[in-house]
């Protein structure tokens, strides 16, 4: 029983040491490498740098009106993004009539905001002034290469309708360029050069691969159903986002340091098993919030050096009762049981009420709060898990050793 019990904590010791080890620096296993947390962690706005803009709904709508009108503009506006190729963008309803867009690592600020908040009122238009298509005919507009052009084009897709329009409309004005007018501004006047029949044409214009691509994103995305107003606006730079992180990790270091030698010198060899269960706790937070695929923010980090504090908490009732019990005249093995069994109720209580803060500000909220509210969950599901299992599974393995029968070991 002795040597298992050792084998069991040396064997946890190994698994926690290793992961801290791939959590920091990587491994390749194989034809399969393990990046870094750190770069395997998706980054927020604040993390990042770039620039958020809230939307308000200019219209009289209200109730299902209203929500309807705001999910397809949302849907008009994920379309615009996905066209710029930003990662990580998040796009929320904020109350009834608002829409908050937040794109991390934009470069180009103003580019960005015009192309996303462009009302897009899309129209193909005659030189006699007829209006031949709007962007609902539109069934899809992409940058290509094609032969014999030695810069990217425009490709366009017509709906069965704006097809039959067009092929009209390029028949009667071949010579001529069809207008294509973004909120009465002209962004395109290609010249028609034959009768397009097949519903399908090219729009080239010596492009370059961005030109052609902004031009396709507007075409693509066609007309938002409402008109906005935009409210906020707020640029971060990423000299500021990488200073937060720095800080918010020092800070986080420091912290957990400092409650870990807490945990050592109050509790003794209950303390070392919590410093082991703790450093588990934080890797299993970390890889569930990676597979979630969820974005950090610094109220993300601070929620997780919050569950953290959470998670130490579970520790000292469980020791509290531990010590209380063996005051009481029980063997080290009997105090451990009867200690576990007595704290289960109030570790239940304490993280059931904060999951339901968590569920509440995750429900209401939006950005930054969801993201602590996500963060927050994780920590408190896995901070039961460690505190309930392996502290448990820890502090017997050491007792089954019988190297550690006196109370003082226990912090009595």
């Amino acid at each position: 029983m002795k040597v298992r019990g050792i084998i069991l904590f040396l064997l946890i010791l190994v698994i926690a040491g290793a992961g801290v080890y791939t959590a920091l620096n990587g491994m390749q296993m194989g034809d399969t490498q393990i990046i870094p947390m750190r770069n395997s962690i998706k980054q927020g706005l604040d993390l990042k740098g770039g620039v958020f803009v809230v939307f308000e709904a200019d219209t009289e709508a209200t109730g299902d009106e209203l929500d309807m009108l705001i999910n397809q503009t949302i849907q008009v506006f994920r379309r615009r993004v996905d066209a710029m190729g930003l990662t990580e963008p998040t796009i929320v309803k904020e109350g009834d009539r608002r829409i908050r867009v937040e794109l991390p690592g934009v470069e180009n600020v103003q580019d960005a905001l015009e192309m996303v908040g462009k009302t897009a009122q899309l129209q193909f238009v005659t030189p006699d002034n007829e209006v031949v298509l709007t962007g609902s005919n539109v069934v899809d507009a992409s940058p290509i290469y094609v032969d014999r052009e030695p810069d990217p084009v425009v490709s366009l897709e017509f709906d069965s309708e704006g097809s039959q329009r067009f092929a009209e409309a390029t028949g009667n004005f071949i010579g001529e360029p069809i207008y294509i007018i973004l909120d009465d501004e002209i962004i395109s006047a290609p010249l028609v050069q034959q009768q397009i029949t097949m519903g399908q044409a090219t729009i080239s214009g010596k492009f370059t691969i961005e030109e052609a691509s902004n031009l396709a994103a507007l075409i693509r995305a066609g007309a938002l159903p409402v008109s906005l107003n935009e409210v906020q606006t707020s640029t971060i730079t990423a000299s500021l986002g990488v200073d937060a992180l720095n800080r918010s990790i020092d800070a986080a270091k420091i912290g957990i340091v400092l409650v870990l030698l807490f945990m050592l010198v109050v509790y003794r060899i209950p303390g070392l098993v919590a410093s082991v269960a703790l450093t588990l706790y934080v890797l299993l937070v970390l890889s569930i919030f990676i597979s979630l695929d969820a974005t950090l923010t610094l109220p993300g980090i601070a929620a997780l050096i919050l569950s953290i504090g959470m998670a130490v908490d579970a520790n000292v009732i469980i020791f509290e009762r531990l010590k209380e019990e063996i005051k009481n005249g029980k063997t080290v093995r009997a105090a451990v049981d009867s200690g576990f069994k007595r704290a289960y109720r109030t570790i239940i209580d304490a993280n059931v009420t904060t999951l339901i803060a968590g569920l509440v500000l995750y429900q209401f909220g939006s950005g930054p709060i969801r993201g602590f509210a996500v963060m927050l969950m994780i920590g408190l599901a896995v901070s039961v898990f460690t505190a309930v299992f392996i502290t448990r599974i820890l502090l017997k393995s050491l007792i089954s050793t019988n190297l550690f029968k006196n109370a003082k070991y226990f912090g009595v």
